[in-house]
């Protein structure tokens, strides 16, 4: 059986909205065409409580990619929640970090598959048989790294005899980021599993666990502009009969990272470098790619940020690209200027940025390191509504 593994849609981003909703219908459609089943590892929306408008783009989406011709076919679904399945298409998903509520209460991605547009295979198990072969598939949805350890060992996960067996989850993983004493590592990963995959992570990653292979796909939409993010999107292509996988690339929006590092330089030779480097992407690509440029090193003395052409080069180009530009180099009056270009960059959410800005600086003065994401949080508390019940939102989500 072929099967695809797509994570990590973030459907309804806000930064590049109509790339989440063009990227992942072409995830997914290539996807049908190729597999026998889809198995999505989470982050399917963006946020946990999206708009209408969101939601509809997906709705629509699922809707298409469920009503094609499926050979495979659900065959019994077992729930450790007692949670029930309406569909027989072989389209399996958990929810990811990003749709997590509180518990006992409804998710977006469920409302998936209440509406019979997927199978919401979070803490449950759903058997696919296409033509006499039978796969077992077990997801894990996103939950805290606090968490993780005790949620697997409750549910403790066993494979089923005579078939192939997945496990599916979305959490990050010690072996490729190393950042606490709480998260999981691949030895702590339930046994006897036929193929791991994970979520969460938005590189592509191929690994082995327990002897068996462990793949991350990777996200189909761009979410962080940073070093090490150009490589393609699009989604892993596994064939449980001979173990084999391949990438499949999707069309995506160029993502050009570039570092320029100045000695002692004067205005023009930053404003000069700066605009080749736009110009070069520009010619190499026409689908207004995102470029992201970091100066490093230093000016001359006495030159100062608003010495250089930075608004005018955002101005000029901001029609043919979404341009970001930062700097490491010590010089408070040009690191002053970059931030007032930033209010403006991409999204346009100027007072969004500052007040997040403002934010994050708080949490870390306070020393915060719950995993749950500070922009969730800072969505809730900036929400219109009575004090009581904004508090109590924000302390339900801490609570998860």
């Amino acid at each position: 059986m072929k099967i695809a593994i797509v994570s990590d849609m973030h459907i309804g981003y806000d930064r590049f909205e109509e790339d989440s909703y063009k990227q992942a219908e072409d995830a997914l459609r290539k996807a049908a065409e190729m597999a026998d089943a889809i198995i999505i590892a989470g982050d399917v929306f963006d946020k946990r409580a999206p708009k209408p408008e969101v939601i509809a783009h997906a709705v629509n989406i699922f809707r298409d990619i469920s009503r094609r011709k499926w050979n495979a076919k659900v065959s019994k679904f077992e729930s450790k929640d007692g949670r029930k399945n309406y569909t027989d298409v072989p389209i399996l998903a958990i929810p990811g970090t990003h749709e997590r509520v509180a518990e006992g209460k409804e998710n977006v991605l469920g409302l998936l598959g209440l509406a019979g547009l997927l199978v919401d295979v979070s803490e449950s198990t759903a058997i696919i048989e296409n033509n006499g072969e039978t796969v077992s598939v077990f997801g894990l949805g996103g939950v805290s790294e606090e968490r993780v350890k005790e949620v697997l060992q409750r549910l403790n996960p066993v494979p089923n005899n005579g078939m192939f067996n997945i496990f599916v989850m979305h959490q990050s993983v010690y072996e490729i980021l190393p950042y606490g004493e709480n998260i999981i590592t691949f030895n702590e990963l339930p046994t006897g599993f036929d193929l791991y995959i994970n979520g969460h992570i938005h590189s592509r990653y191929e690994g082995m666990v327990h002897g068996k292979k462990f793949l991350i796909p990777g996200s189909t939409v761009l979410t962080q502009l940073k070093e090490g993010e150009q490589e393609p999107k699009g989604f892993i292509l596994f064939d449980t009969k001979n173990g084999s996988h391949t990438f499949v690339e999707i069309g995506s929006r160029p993502f050009i990272f570039k570092k320029l590092k100045f000695n002692g330089a004067d205005a023009e030779t930053v404003n000069k470098e700066v605009t080749s480097v736009i110009e070069k992407v520009l010619s190499d690509h026409k689908n207004k790619p995102i470029i992201k440029i970091v100066l490093e090193g230093s000016l001359a003395k006495g030159v100062r940020g608003a010495d250089l052409s930075l608004r005018v080069i955002y101005n000029k180009y901001s029609d043919s690209a979404f341009l970001d530009i930062g700097s490491e180099i010590e010089n408070p009056d040009m690191e002053k200027e970059i931030e007032d270009l930033r209010k403006n960059r991409l999204d346009g959410s100027s007072i969004k940025d500052v007040g997040m800005r403002a934010f994050m600086s708080r949490l870390s003065e306070n020393k915060f390191d719950h995993e749950i994401g500070a922009e969730k949080l800072f969505d809730v508390l900036s929400k219109d509504g009575s004090k009581e019940k904004i508090v109590k939102e924000a302390l339900e989500l801490l609570e998860e």
